[in-house]
C-alpha cells in the first residue's frame, strides 16, 4: 500500500484536538491537511472558526480554509468539487491526505458522494432573497412548510441560505429534498480510508470547551466580531449565524454582556460537540481513541491504527 493511496480521516467534536493531531500526523507521515469544516470555509471569519494560525501549522499545507466570501452559498456539493480537486493534487505529488472533520455532512458528501441535485437558478434565488427583505426571513419559511414540510421542519426559519436552497430544490425537481437525496450517489473510489475518532471524556471536553472560549475572547475574538461588522458584512450573511459569531453581535450591537454572551457560547458550544458526536457515532467505520489529539498517546495509538490498516 503506498502513501498515496491513503485517505485519513480524523473526526470528534469541537475542541477535541483534531487539528492538533492532524499536523503531527502529517509531519510523521509527509501529509497535508484538507479541514473538512463547514465554518472554515469562509475568509474573515477566523476566530470562531478556530482555524489554525499559520505560525501554528508547522509548515503543514493546511487546505480548503478561507474559499468564499461570508454573502455566499456553499453547499456540501461544493465542498465535495473543491475537496475532490485538492484530493488529485496530493496523490499526484506523492502526499498523504488528512482530512480534520468537524462537519459531518462535508464528510459523508466527500465520501459517500451526493445524489444530484438540480443546479443553482440564481433568478429564482433573487426572487426569493427579494421576498425574504420585503417581509422576513419566517415568510419564506412558511413558503418552505408549504411545499416541503419535512424540510421545513429539520431547517431553522432564520437559516435563510438553507430554506432558500430547499424552496429552490423543491420547485425545480418538483419533489421533495428527501426524495432528491435518495436518489443513486457516487462514492469516492481510489482510497483505502482510515477514520480515526477523538473521544475525550465528556466531563473533560465541557472544561475544555469552556476554557477555549474563554481564550478566543482573550485573542481578540470581539475585536474582530467588530472589525466584520465595520466592514459591511450583512448581519443576514452565513457566517453571522455560527456559534460565537451571533452572541458577540448581539454584545457589541445590542448591549448583552460580555459575561452573558461568554456563557451563551460556552453552552451552544458544549451543545454542539454533542451533536457532533451523536452523528459520528453512526459510523460504524470509526476507530475510537479516548483522548485528545495532542496528547503524544493519541499520536502513538493513531500511528499505529494506520500502520496496521496499511497492511
Amino acid at each position: 500500500m503506498t502513501p498515496f493511496e491513503r485517505l485519513i480521516v480524523i473526526l470528534g467534536p469541537t475542541a477535541s484536538g483534531k487539528s492538533a493531531l492532524g499536523i503531527r500526523l502529517a509531519e510523521e507521515l509527509g501529509g497535508e491537511i484538507l479541514a473538512c469544516d463547514s465554518t472554515q470555509v469562509y475568509r474573515y471569519f477566523d476566530i470562531g472558526t478556530a482555524k489554525v494560525p499559520p505560525g501554528e501549522q508547522h509548515g503543514i499545507p493546511h487546505h480548503l480554509v478561507d474559499l468564499i466570501e461570508p454573502q455566499k452559498i456553499f453547499t456540501a456539493g461544493d465542498y465535495r468539487e473543491r475537496a475532490l480537486t485538492v484530493l488529485e493534487d496530493i496523490r499526484r505529488r506523492g502526499k498523504v491526505p488528512i482530512l480534520t472533520a468537524g462537519t459531518g455532512l462535508y464528510l459523508r458528501a466527500l465520501l459517500e458522494g451526493l445524489a444530484d441535485a438540480p443546479t443553482r437558478s440564481e433568478e429564482l434565488r433573487d426572487r426569493l432573497r427579494h421576498k425574504g427583505a420585503l417581509r422576513n426571513p419566517a415568510h419564506l419559511h412558511r413558503i418552505l412548510t408549504r411545499l416541503d414540510p419535512a424540510s421545513a421542519a429539520r431547517i431553522a426559519p432564520r437559516d435563510t441560505q438553507k430554506v432558500i436552497r430547499a424552496i429552490e430544490m423543491r420547485l425545480l425537481a418538483r419533489k421533495p429534498v428527501a426524495e432528491i437525496y435518495s436518489g443513486d450517489r457516487h462514492p469516492l473510489t481510489g482510497y483505502q480510508v482510515v477514520k480515526i475518532g477523538l473521544l475525550p471524556p465528556r466531563a473533560t471536553l465541557y472544561a475544555r470547551i469552556n476554557s477555549r472560549v474563554e481564550a478566543m475572547l482573550a485573542v481578540g475574538w470581539i475585536e474582530e466580531t467588530r472589525a466584520l461588522i465595520a466592514r459591511g458584512i450583512s448581519t443576514e450573511a452565513k457566517p453571522f449565524q455560527f456559534i460565537g459569531y451571533a452572541q458577540l453581535r448581539a454584545h457589541v450591537e445590542a448591549g448583552i454582556s460580555r459575561e452573558d454572551a461568554t456563557k451563551q457560547i460556552q453552552r451552544a458550544t458544549r451543545r454542539f460537540a454533542k451533536r457532533q458526536l451523536t452523528w459520528f457515532r453512526k459510523d460504524s467505520n470509526v476507530r475510537w481513541l479516548a483522548g485528545f489529539g495532542d496528547a503524544p498517546e493519541t499520536l502513538a495509538s493513531a500511528l499505529a491504527l494506520i500502520r496496521s490498516e496499511s497492511h
